[in-house]
């Protein structure tokens, strides 16, 4: 049984291998490389799906179906023609989008645009040719390294019909081997063709063929070059070297050594051919450094190399040589003189020639005339209020060069010509002038400008307009037209100064940033040191966080709130200056916005100032008020007198004696003086019937009087009250029983004050024993009877 089974398990593995290899998909052939503009085939297994595929170019473009063919059902073919991407990927899909497979298709190009030559190592080995050189054009990939390698056709008999003679990596190769050289050079063959062959890895193409002849190749070496100056031309002398004909075309290209605007390199005798002495010349300007190289080539040969540089000087040429005189001429001064600025074109400061310059000024009334010498090309002459001419003679070791003159109109010459109507304008640093042309004919026009009134520049037309070029960028200019007929000039006529070009508004710089907790003020200030700035039209002010960018514009102003910003954040702020004419920035300047308003902060810190300095002085004057009250008032002793007070039993037996008649007084307001003690004492010594004066003192030394102290007014003392002069027995001290220390209060009286014993007994009619008293001293000022709103 089991021998049976082997060739059924074969065929059904077999048949398994076979199902599976035929559901496989796929995309072929890969990555290939093809030449550009040429055609590929490329298959798409389509096996393993049912129905139409599709194909896609770089996963974007898909592809006309038309390119697509079936071939059964399990292949499909597409071609493409002329197919120039460098590179793109193909792919195959299915109808349901599925990608089934895939390839990169890579172009390449083969070498072109050859050109090949023969020539030599060095002058000395003009014999023969001895080293050969090829140049191409190749587009390649610059990641992808290419080996060339040049190919000349040899005898089409030869097996190796094609002879590499120079390989290389870059589109050009040199071949230096002498006898395959000349070889190729003398080969009996004509012409020779060479082909270019380009390979890697990858691929590999070949040039179409090149054919050439080799007499038409060959390159000469660079002439060999003599120039020597004279005052009217260049004279140019080359040699080529030996076995050159006489006869072939050269080059000979010139230039300044320095190019100004407007100056470029000259090439002239394309196709001139020198003969015998091989020599030419070139008329060149003035004292100019020239650089001057030839080359020179064989007939329907290439042109040899440019020799190297000369550099030559030219010499002065005496036809060169135009003043082009011109003058400015000032108003009548007072001395009755005109100053004239008298100018003139000088010749190249290069020249070696020193020139001598004459200036004559003749007197056309009278015939008289001054003749100045002059070192530069500007002299100053004066002239009075007649015509004059000027002449300037310009000469050189005493042979005279040439000579010029120019006519200076006299003062109120009202037949002369001027032009109205002048009109300025600029473009791009160029000043374009016009203007109306006077009634009378004339020959043409001086136009003269000056930038800062010293130096001066000027050019004729006969035009009524011109443009002024090269001129100074961002300067004013104040430009004059004046009229020229045969032999003489008319009046000039001044046009409002103009800017060469108006530029950029002056420098802006940020004065001061003044910042809070949520707005800031910025100052700024424009300064312009030229006159030519453009006017500002309005400013920009730029300011950001790190959250962000904001601007404002601003008019006129040179300040500026920015509000709603961000408290404890660091802002940077710049200002932009705009102008027709174009924009100025100043720098920028950073600040940091306050957590809070410092502007409150400062005003509450004012007001709780002037809160605190308020209490503190309330505080200090009611303490002042205080201290007055409670302490008692100290009397001078100076203006203080000593009284007696009575005491209440002995004010009631004195009720007939008021010393004081003011009735606004109480009893106890009463004040004895020693002067009315006295008084009363006289009177009752005077009155008395039985007791003697003595007797009286004595009884009334038994009364409780009191000697009181009263402070005296200085000037305004009532005039009640009495003043006492100091008498040298004057007493100072206290009237006491106690003490006889000295004291500072004055004695009313010029004598000692009696001391008043109490041992006295007053005489009564009733016989009883008088009641001891106690005599009080007291210190009155008269302080304490002011009112008390004075006080």
């Amino acid at each position: 049984m089991f021998p049976f089974f082997v060739p059924f398990i074969i065929v059904f593995i077999s048949s398994i291998c076979k199902g599976q290899h035929d559901n496989t998909c796929n995309v072929f052939p890969k990555d290939q490389y093809i030449e550009v503009g040429s055609s590929a085939k490329i298959f798409c297994q389509t096996s393993c799906v049912n129905g139409k595929v599709f194909w896609t170019l770089n996963n974007v473009v898909k592809i006309n179906e038309s390119l697509s063919n079936t071939i059964n059902s399990t292949h499909t073919v597409l071609l493409l023609r002329n197919f120039t991407y460098p590179s793109a990927t193909l792919q195959c899909h299915s109808a349901h989008k599925q990608v089934l497979g895939g390839t990169i298709i890579r172009t390449y190009s083969k070498p072109r645009n050859i050109s090949c030559h023969f020539h030599y190592k060095s002058r000395e080995a003009m014999s023969s040719p001895d080293l050969f050189t090829c140049r191409w054009e190749h587009q390649t990939n610059p990641s992808m390294k290419i080996n060339y390698a040049v190919l000349v056709e040899q005898s089409p008999s030869v097996d190796n019909w094609k002879s590499e003679i120079c390989m290389s990596n870059e589109p050009q190769c040199t071949s230096k081997d002498v006898t395959i050289v000349r070889n190729i050079f003398y080969s009996d063959k004509v012409p020779v063709v060479v082909i270019i062959r380009a390979e890697t890895a990858a691929w590999e193409a070949d040039s179409d063929p090149h054919e050439f002849y080799p007499e038409h190749t060959l390159k000469i070496y660079y002439p060999k070059v003599a120039v020597t100056a004279f005052s009217e031309y260049l004279l140019l002398k080359w040699d080529l070297g030996r076995l050159i004909p006489q006869k072939h075309p050269c080059q000979v290209k010139y230039t300044k050594a320095s190019l100004s605007k407007g100056d470029t390199s000259k090439v002239l005798g394309q196709y001139l051919y020198f003969e015998g002495s091989w020599n030419t010349t070139i008329e060149v300007e003035s004292c100019i450094n020239y650089s001057i190289s030839m080359r020179c080539a064989l007939d329907n040969a290439p042109w040899s190399n440019w020799s190297p540089e000369t550099t030559v000087l030219t010499k002065l040429n005496k036809k060169h040589v135009m003043p082009h005189l011109w003058r400015k001429v000032t108003e009548l001064g007072k001395n009755g003189k005109r100053k004239v600025r008298v100018m003139w074109m000088d010749i190249p400061s290069t020249c070696k020639e020193t020139m001598n310059y004459t200036i004559k000024q003749i007197a056309l009334m009278t015939g008289n005339y001054i003749s100045t010498s002059c070192s530069t090309s500007t002299c100053d002459v004066d002239v009075d209020q007649h015509a004059h001419r000027i002449n300037l003679t310009v000469s050189h070791d005493e042979v005279v060069f040439t000579e010029e003159s120019i006519y200076v109109p006299a003062i109120g010459e009202t037949s002369l010509p001027e032009v109205t109507d002048i009109q300025t304008s600029t473009d791009e640093g160029v000043i374009v002038v016009s203007w109306k042309a006077p009634i009378q004919p004339v020959s043409g026009y001086i136009i003269d400008w000056t930038q800062n009134g010293s130096q001066y520049y000027w050019k004729e037309s006969n035009f009524t307009n011109t443009t002024l070029d090269d001129l100074l960028d961002k300067k004013p200019y104040n430009i004059t037209i004046t009229p020229i007929l045969d032999e003489r000039t008319g009046h000039s006529t001044q046009a409002l100064q103009i800017c060469s070009r108006v530029g950029d508004p002056g420098n802006v710089k940020i004065k001061d940033v003044k910042f809070y907790d949520k707005s800031a003020i910025v100052s700024w200030e424009t300064k312009s040191q030229d006159a030519c700035s453009g006017a500002v039209i309005s400013y920009m002010v730029f300011y950001k966080a790190q959250n962000g960018a904001l601007n404002v514009t601003v008019g006129g102003k040179n300040y500026v709130l920015l509000e709603d910003l961000t408290p404890d954040t660091q802002y940077t702020v710049y200002v932009e200056a705009k102008a027709h004419t174009g924009k100025t920035r100043s720098k920028e300047r950073i600040f940091r916005t306050t957590l809070f308003d410092t502007r409150l902060i400062k005003v509450l810190s004012i007001c709780g100032g002037i809160i605190i300095v308020l209490v503190l002085s309330l505080g200090l004057f009611c303490a002042i008020q205080w201290k007055k009250c409670s302490e008692k008032p100290v009397p001078n002793p100076g203006l203080s007198s000593v009284a007696m007070w009575l005491s209440q039993s002995q004010q009631k037996d004195m009720c007939s004696f008021q010393p004081f008649n003011n009735p606004s007084e109480g009893q106890i307001d009463r004040v004895y003086t020693e002067e009315t003690h006295k008084s009363y004492i006289s009177s009752l010594a005077a009155g008395s019937t039985g007791n003697t004066a003595m007797d009286q003192i004595q009884e009334y030394s038994d009364s409780t009087m009191t000697p009181v102290p009263v402070m005296q007014k200085n000037s305004q003392a009532e005039p009640t009250e009495t003043h006492f002069k100091s008498s040298p027995g004057e007493a100072t001290a206290f009237i006491s029983t106690e003490s006889i220390s000295v004291s500072p209060y004055r004695s009313q009286s010029s004598v000692e004050t009696p001391v008043f014993r109490t041992t006295k007994h007053r005489k009564q009619a009733s016989g009883k024993q008088p009641e001891k008293t106690t005599m009080k001293t007291m210190y009155v000022s008269l302080d304490m009877f002011e009112p008390a709103g004075v006080r």
